[in-house]
């Protein structure tokens, strides 16, 4: 039974994670930590408002003794500023990664990033560029496990406002999208899933893996051939 934290739980892929934590049976108790309340009640659920993920030391007691988190806090491209967007992306990964394997250093650390992060620095693309950082000062944390998904389009299973019209133009064409390449989206549910899977499994030795869309995909299979048989 474990203790899992959830960050960025008010997000789509966050909020899938969180609903289907609360169900999984190897699940004790979620913690969600955000800046605004998830809109959920439920006996496993303990809610934790932290209003600037820019300084997490105040979270220190109530990390400890946890035994995975999953750290969804994100933004889009073009949404905010430069400044902003690296801030979101990287600082406050850092940061939270911090308090975290001070109060709880045997937790495994859950990351989502996305498609093309570049832990070289030597993207043109900020949001690559940034979540790349992130991924190398996880790894490098000390911690025993941490895993890093790479997704490409993930397909919002709830209707929502599209940031973009990009986004607004795949979820138009996310059928014939999904046929012509099956390794470039997944859904934001199965995505979820994935996540808290590979987060509470058992496993005690150090681990560091990075998950691209296609394995993620090849996971999501996995797992659903598993449940059938």
């Amino acid at each position: 039974m474990k203790r899992v934290v959830i960050v960025g739980a008010s997000g789509m892929v966050g909020g899938c994670a969180l609903r289907y934590a609360l169900q999984n049976p190897n699940v004790e108790r979620v913690m969600s930590i955000g800046r605004r309340n998830v809109g959920i009640s439920h006996p496993k659920l303990i809610e934790v408002l932290h209003p600037d993920f820019a300084e997490c030391s105040a979270l220190a007691e109530t990390l400890s003794g946890q035994d995975a988190a999953l750290f969804c806090l994100g933004t889009y491209t073009g949404a905010v500023s430069d400044a902003e967007l690296r801030k979101i992306t990287l600082d406050y990964t850092i940061e939270f990664a911090r308090v975290l394997h001070a109060s709880s250093p045997d937790a495994v650390f859950t990351f989502l990033s996305g498609n093309g992060a570049d832990p070289t620095g030597r993207s043109r693309m900020a949001f690559a560029r940034y979540k790349g950082a992130a991924e190398k000062a996880l790894l490098a944390a000390g911690f025993l496990r941490v895993y890093i998904f790479r997704p490409a389009y993930i397909y919002p299973v709830e209707p929502r406002k599209e940031p973009t019209f990009g986004y607004r133009l795949l979820r138009a064409v996310y059928p014939v999208f999904r046929a012509l390449f099956p390794n470039l989206v997944v859904r934001s549910d199965d995505l979820g899933r994935a996540m808290v899977d590979v987060s509470v499994r058992d496993r005690g030795e150090r681990e560091s893996r990075v998950f691209e869309n296609r394995e993620i995909v090849a996971m999501i299979n996995a797992a659903q051939t598993h449940k059938s048989t």
